[in-house]
Formats: C-alpha cells, structure tokens, sequence
C-alpha cells in the first residue's frame, strides 16, 4: 500500500487531487494490470477507485485502491462452463456476459459517485461498455485500453484467432478492412443488455457497438510494447502506447516456503499453467505429467483446480498460485495457455515458453511469441505425450529460443517512464468531448 508521506510528496506542485475510477472485466491476467495502473496513479497523488467482482476485492485494496464489487455479478458462474474456453462459444459466453454486466458497473460507479463524488476519468477495456454509457451520461472523459493488441483488429496485421483468419489474410487490403468493419459480434451478443441499460439511463443506445462505440474517442492506451505490435495505419490515432504493465502481486504473495524448498532442491523445473480462470484442466495436466515424466524433468503445476492435476510423478509440485515473476527465474520453460499477462511475464523472465492456446487473445499472443523466435505454439486439443514431447524439448535445447527469449527480456528492461503515461492520462481529464459524440 501507498503510504501516506509518499502521497504527499507525489502531490507538490500538482493542481489537485483528481480521481481516476478504473473499470476491469476479466480474470486475473486481464485485471491485475488496473490494479499495477492503480498504483501509479496513486503515486502521483491521485484518487482511484477500482470496480469489478468481489474475488479481487483483497489484491487491489492492498494496493490501495479503493474498491467497490459487482452486485450478483454472476462470474464464477461463467467461468464454471466449459463453453468459456472454446473458439465461438466462449467469445459468445463472454459478451453476453458483458452486456448484462453493464447495468451492474453502472449501479457500482453511481454508488461510489454518491459517498466520494464524481470522477474526473474513467479507464476501462472496451468490453466494459458501461465506461462509454458513463461518458455520455455524465460527460465523464473515458480512455479505452487494451493490455494486448487482439482488440484492435487491424486491417493491416489481422490478429491470430479470428475465424477464417488465413483466408482473411489473403484477400486485398479493401476487402479485409471491409470485413473486419461490418464484423460485430459485440452488436449480436452483448448489445442487447447495452442498449437495455441506456434506454433505462436516458442515454441514446449505440445502433452497432463496433462502429459507433469502439475505440474511445477521448483517448485509447494500448498497455504492450511497440516491437510486441507495432502500430498500424488503422489504429485510432490518439492512441498511446506504452509497456506490459508486468504486475503479479508478488509484494503480497510471496513464494511459499514449500515452493521454494522445491525449486532449491534440483535442476530447473518446466512450469505449466492453463490460467487461473480455467477450472477444466485434468486433461492438460494429466498429458502434462506424461510429458515431464517422458523427458525427466522436473515441473511445477500452478492451477486453482489442484484436484484436476491427477497423480503427479515424484518430481512435480502442484500450487495454487505463485507470482510468476519470482517462479520463472527458477525454471528451465514456461508452458501455459497464452494469456496477456502470463505472455508478458514470460518474456519479461526472458524464458522459452510453449503456447497452448484455446481462445480470445491466446491465439494472437501465440503468434507474436513465436514471430519473436522466444517460443513454440500448439494447439491445445493437441497437447498429448506423444505431440508435445518432442516439441517441449525442443523449447529446452534450442539455443537460439533461448537467446530470442532473452532479447525480449533485455527488452523490457528497458521500459518509458512511468511518469510519461501519468502525464498522458492526465491530459485526457481535459480532454474536450466533440459536439456529434
């Protein structure tokens, strides 16, 4: 937590305490970057409240924020089905949940404006729609953000995991740009519970989310690095783009000392996630135990579904959670599904990583690592002893992997001034909405 004297000097010679309300969707990976944006933000002495469900409720008032939960937000609930990992059943699961989650964020948001006031910003990723109907009701600035470059959707480097993506690829620029436009699924899927809760709110619904209500028009923050995506022509151009946030509470959950007994007790473990939000992972780890124990090496299991991972070969740890940037320096390869914040930490480790993807940004994030030369992909309906073997030993004897891997890691050593993106948040309180919006 921030204290208090700190505080204080951050905030001589500001014009005055302004408050930020940051608005998350998602797991882990996609939230614990607000609460490292949340920090900084209280660094330079400003306010920040912080809205999402109740389970994340501990890690961001550690960190200071103030923190107001979702009524019956129903996510559990969500990531319960087995649906929520599969290519166009799960995107559809997603942003219908979405959609209905909008009158929840609203009613959070007006709660919280009620006992501290109103806020002079809001930040929030562009599946939280509730961010955009705020900013037309109240005319509120909003900053759209992403932490990885799948929302994008540009014409010009169609991300991986859409569907029909190589043939995609393959038609002319005027077409693809076509397509990606009149392509919504928010419009099917989430637009209805939208639209729902701007007519209860006095607010003019979006005839399409993708065209009208995308990219925020006050200013979009694009959280990854410029040689992970490279900005196209078609990004919005009041874009701002920084560095992975690389935020894992580590200060708040340190390696347990069973963990560290382990990791000190013999060669470098193979460390393999499937993410925390996935609570159907016996299969994988099943196949994973078949692995390590084919190729003799050590592993560490992390996983919320301790259960799932089956009778583990003597050599195999199997834990909860532990924040990957103090893990991975103690492992030989990372293998996991390809989650942003998970990607990010990896390279940040400068380790060769096996992607199995399954869905949403995980197919994209495959093929930058791989474009990167710091990793390997497979599917992971693939994932069995006799395909990932070879493949996994692959990520630990190739040299130029490895030295790619670390290329990245020197990478983000090398990050902008924390103070840079502050500064550009606080222009966009000021930001003067145009008459049409």
């Amino acid at each position: 937590m921030v204290g208090k004297s700190h505080l204080n000097r951050s905030r001589k010679g500001r014009v005055g305490l302004k408050k930020i309300v940051l608005l998350p969707h998602g797991t882990a990976g996609d939230v614990l970057p607000y609460i490292w944006l949340g920090r900084r933000l209280l660094e330079h002495g400003h306010a920040v409240t912080m809205v999402w469900v109740e389970s994340f409720r501990e890690a961001a008032e550690h960190a200071g924020l103030t923190y107001i939960a979702l009524r019956d937000d129903g996510f559990a609930d969500l990531m319960a089905s087995p649906s929520i990992w599969k290519p166009g059943a799960g995107m559809r699961l997603g942003y219908e949940f979405a959609g209905r989650c909008t009158a929840k964020y609203v009613a959070a948001v007006e709660e919280d404006i009620a006992l501290r006031g109103p806020p002079d910003l809001l930040v929030a990723p562009l599946v939280t729609f509730a961010a955009r109907l705020l900013r037309e009701k109240l005319g509120v600035p909003f900053v759209s953000s992403s932490i990885h470059p799948f929302p994008f959707v540009s014409a010009y480097e169609v991300p991986g995991g859409l569907p029909a993506v190589r043939l995609l690829r393959m038609l002319p620029l005027p077409l693809r740009r076509l397509i990606l436009f009149r392509a919504a699924p928010y419009d099917r899927f989430a637009l209805p519970g939208v639209r729902q809760c701007c007519i209860e709110h006095g607010v003019k619904p979006p005839r399409s989310l993708r065209r009208e209500w995308y990219h925020s028009p006050d200013g979009v923050l694009a959280l990854f690095p410029y040689w992970y995506a490279a900005p196209q022509p078609d990004w919005p151009a009041n874009t701002f783009q920084w560095d992975f946030p690389l935020e894992d509470m580590a200060d708040a959950t340190p390696l347990t000392p069973e963990l560290q007994n382990f990791l000190e007790a013999g060669d470098k473990p193979v460390v393999f996630t499937l993410g925390t939000g996935n609570v159907h992972v016996r299969a994988f780890f099943e196949a994973a135990a078949k692995v390590t124990a084919r190729l003799g090496c050590r592993a560490v299991f992390v996983t919320r579904e301790p259960q799932q991972t089956g009778t583990s070969p003597p050599e195999t740890f199997v834990t909860a959670y532990a924040p990957f940037s103090r893990l991975l320096p103690h492992a030989s390869a990372f293998v996991h599904h390809g989650g942003t914040g998970t990607t990010a930490m990896c390279l940040a480790a400068g380790l060769p990583q096996l992607i199995t993807p399954l869905t949403f940004d995980q197919p994209d994030n495959a093929e930058r690592v791989v474009r990167l030369g710091a990793g390997l992909s497979m599917n992971v309906d693939r994932f069995t002893e006799e395909n990932a073997a070879p493949v996994l030993q692959r990520c630990l004897q190739d040299a130029s992997i490895r030295r790619c891997a670390q290329t990245c890691a020197e990478r983000l050593r090398s990050r902008r001034p924390v103070a840079d993106l502050v500064a550009w948040l606080e222009s966009r309180m000021h930001h003067k909405r145009p008459s049409d919006s």
